[in-house]
């Protein structure tokens, strides 16, 4: 990722959980919390209600991932944490994409992309 971290530790996690702004679809919930910093961080958090350790990882990169190819379409100076449902086990790489494009829209962390990165957008998804 290269306009974000991670949030690793507990108290972050806590911090964002108690003052942050959330929503949330079937299969995500998503807190966004102002950092006063140029970038954004992402925590990720997945339950044992969701499957085993394998499962919980697949989620885990699956999100991942998602984020990292739109990242640059993102507002910076978030920390955000994203909560994955018990729903979202066995979904696609497509319908855990759109469900977390859907909750940055509601949060409004989507910037307007200019057309040269719409250009280079799609390049990257076609490789």
């Amino acid at each position: 990722m290269i306009f974000s971290e991670s949030l690793k530790k507990n108290q972050d996690f806590q911090r964002v959980y108690r003052a942050a702004d959330s929503r949330a679809n079937r299969y995500l919930v998503l807190y966004r919390l102002e950092n006063g910093l140029s970038k954004n961080r992402i925590g990720i958090s997945v339950s044992k209600k969701v499957g085993n350790s394998v499962v919980r990882h697949h989620m885990c990169r699956l999100i991942r991932e998602s984020y990292r190819l739109n990242e640059k379409s993102l507002k910076p100076g978030y920390d955000l944490v994203v909560v994955v449902r018990p729903l979202a086990k066995g979904r696609s790489y497509r319908e855990i994409e759109s469900a977390l494009l859907h909750l940055m829209k509601l949060q409004n962390l989507v910037q307007e992309l200019s057309s040269e990165n719409k250009d280079e957008k799609n390049l990257n998804r076609n490789d």
